[in-house]
């Protein structure tokens, strides 16, 4: 599988030349975009990678499955779905046009921003701190890795410049669609974008969610199969941005991608699969992780229709 790995991402460097890292959150500018890397890990526990799988970034919209599953296991699949929808949406996932234009009372899916930040509004606590408190701890038992921490730097950029964001809560909140003070879902939602992880992390979620909601290391149960076929469904339809549907054609894992340049995948009943590379094309998605997960698809025959 490492020899495997090496042969994929080195055949795939090319393609970070072709991209460009994010500049709308000026700290993710400082990103190289020459690095990628890989990690597998298997349902046994076994762990393979390749290049700079132990690079750390941040999860951004990837931790978007993060605060799903902890939402509908604080209020079930009815109430929260109540509040967002789980259609699949062609516009871009920053758009305000789905709210205003298309539906007003709730957003597309919880993987657009709108979604997120509405979704981040469910998670149980009474204040900021126990809130992503537990956003940080489900991701820590997730991942395996106690170390897992917010990236400052990063959480200030995003709060900095997150203005669209503040456009889409409180367009929401205009509607009483979404309950709580905005300030507080949105100083919550730009720490769970800026927590700091890397392929390895990423491969480990994504084992847990492949493994229906085991952790392949310890055989404990931290997640529901309901609530583990939920969010994979959600990753395959929405998962990609608005390439989503093509990533299903082509490559068919479970998936998430984040503007930090990592993708984490969940092959059901086989691995977890995370990337890196910060260079991305035109729709926010990883350039080079796109190849590295198309090129191992086809390699390992992981796609699931």
């Amino acid at each position: 599988m490492n020899k495997t790995l090496n042969t994929i991402l080195e055949s795939s460097k090319i393609f970070t030349q072709e991209g460009n890292v994010a500049t709308y959150i000026p700290e993710l500018s400082k990103a190289n975009p020459n690095n990628l890397g890989i990690c597998v890990v298997a349902l046994d526990g076994k762990e393979y990678y390749s290049g700079d799988y132990d690079k750390k970034f941040t999860m951004q919209s990837i931790s978007k499955i993060i605060t799903l599953m902890l939402a509908l296991m604080d209020n079930g699949e009815e109430k929260v779905f109540s509040y967002v929808g789980a259609e699949p949406t062609g516009d871009s996932f920053n758009s305000i046009a789905n709210l205003e234009v298309k539906n007003i009372h709730k957003p597309y899916n919880p993987m657009i921003n709108a979604g997120a930040i509405m979704t981040t509004s469910l998670i149980i606590g009474q204040t900021i701190e126990e809130k992503i408190g537990r956003i940080l701890d489900f991701t820590r038992k997730l991942s395996n890795n106690n170390d897992i921490s917010i990236d400052q730097n990063t959480y200030f950029s995003e709060k900095e410049t997150g203005d669209r964001n503040r456009s889409l809560a409180y367009f929401m909140k205009s509607y009483n669609s979404m309950q709580g003070k905005v300030d507080d879902i949105l100083e919550i939602y730009f720490q769970q974008c800026s927590i700091e992880v890397s392929c390895i992390d990423l491969a480990r979620i994504g084992a847990v969610l492949a493994n229906d909601g085991v952790l392949p290391w310890s055989g404990e149960r931290v997640i529901s199969k309901h609530i583990c076929r939920i969010t994979k469904t959600i990753m395959v339809t929405c998962g990609l941005y608005d390439a989503s549907g093509e990533f299903a054609i082509h490559i068919g894992i479970p998936a998430k991608s984040g503007v930090g340049g990592g993708i984490l995948g969940a092959v059901p009943k086989e691995m977890g699969i995370g990337v890196f590379g910060p260079s991305l094309d035109a729709k926010g998605n990883s350039i080079a992780g796109i190849q590295m997960m198309q090129k191992l698809s086809k390699k390992l025959n992981l796609n699931i229709f």
